[in-house]
């Protein structure tokens, strides 16, 4: 099954996080001891040695395997959006969900140059959230449906999940989240986002700050947090995460947005998030002091700042070529070349 521990409500997900399955050490063995096999000087693969042991540590295989990775890019709507903390109209987020069908947007090509499937979840795009600077975003009961919803996107078989957001005004939401989860200032936590100006980013501080003010509970639990300051599709980024580690499936994050939809579970299990990688690093300033808080350094640092997912469907291609280099590869014994002296 695709989610054998179906969550109803937010105490059932707090039941979950409780039951996180560990690491596959002996498989994480297995491929840390072919790497010292491999015809290379020891490390002479930098990052992609360690992507390779990641992938079979959280795959619980070795050696571990990329023919089925999957993008799912969930999209919907904001009410904060009405205080124009965004560049774009919320109308955007629609018409960019129907430019995903037609294969029009950059995800698309980057999909297929990774032969990945994409997914796009569309969550009720003409019902947005609530306005977080007047009251919770959501209710108990919708937050666990969104992330239920998003539990649901991971299938059996899938050798790498890919999450993305679509959403007009989620950095705003994703700012708020931040702060709650992790202290600070408005500013701290808020840039341009789809490109607004000074005046835009200090709507988007003043948005934040009125957000926590009228949800004080978001600052005592990350799921409360969650319900209070994020979104729909935030929501269902946490429930993926969640479930891609009960079926053992390795996870690539996205931006600013998604991993600060992550970042709620990392709040409450500072080992929630060890089977995702950061795919990149956004040129969101926030990013970046969001990724040393939760201790993760990302693959790419491009100074790309879209969504979508596509940080992460980029990177699908450098983790391909850490696992081809890993199973590929001769031995020295193999090869018949000598390895090193202390081998």
């Amino acid at each position: 099954m695709s989610n054998p521990h179906p969550a109803g409500t937010l105490d059932e997900i707090r039941a979950l996080i409780r039951e996180l399955p560990g690491p596959d050490l002996e498989a994480g063995s297995a491929a840390a001891e072919r790497q010292r096999q491999l015809t290379k000087p020891r490390g002479a693969l930098g990052r992609l040695e360690d992507v390779a042991e990641w992938m079979a540590t959280w795959q619980g295989r070795h050696p571990p395997a990329l023919r089925r990775p999957r993008v799912s890019v969930f999209a919907a709507n904001h009410g904060v959006a009405a205080r124009g903390v965004s560049a774009y109209p919320q109308s955007v987020t629609a018409q960019m969900v129907q430019n995903f069908i037609a294969g029009g947007a950059a995800v698309n090509q980057l999909c297929e140059l990774a032969d990945a499937d994409l997914r796009v979840y569309e969550m009720d795009l003409e019902t947005p959230t609530g306005d977080f600077t007047a009251g919770p975003a959501m209710t108990g009961d919708d937050c666990a449906k969104a992330m239920a919803y998003g539990m649901m996107a991971v299938e059996p078989g899938l050798d790498l999940l890919c999450l993305g957001e679509m959403g007009i005004a989620n950095t705003t939401s994703a700012a708020a989240l931040c702060l709650a989860l992790y202290g600070g200032e408005p500013a701290d936590w808020v840039g341009p986002g789809t490109g607004v100006d000074a005046e835009g980013i200090a709507r988007k501080a003043a948005a934040v700050g009125e957000g926590l003010a009228a949800n004080p509970s978001a600052r005592t639990d990350p799921l409360e947090a969650l319900r209070c300051l994020g979104g729909f599709e935030l929501a269902a980024i946490a429930g993926a995460v969640l479930a891609a580690r009960m079926a053992r499936t390795p996870v690539l994050l996205d931006g600013y947005a998604c991993t600060a939809a992550a970042a709620v579970l990392h709040r409450l299990d500072r080992r929630a998030l060890d089977h995702c990688l950061v795919a990149h690093r956004s040129a969101e300033p926030a990013h970046r002091r969001l990724l040393e808080t939760i201790g993760k350094e990302p693959l790419l640092d491009l100074g790309m700042r879209l969504g979508e997912a596509s940080g992460a469907a980029l990177a699908i291609n450098l983790v391909k070529a850490a696992v081809a280099c890993h199973g590929g590869m001769a031995t020295f014994d193999e090869a018949g070349v000598s390895g090193p002296s202390d081998r």
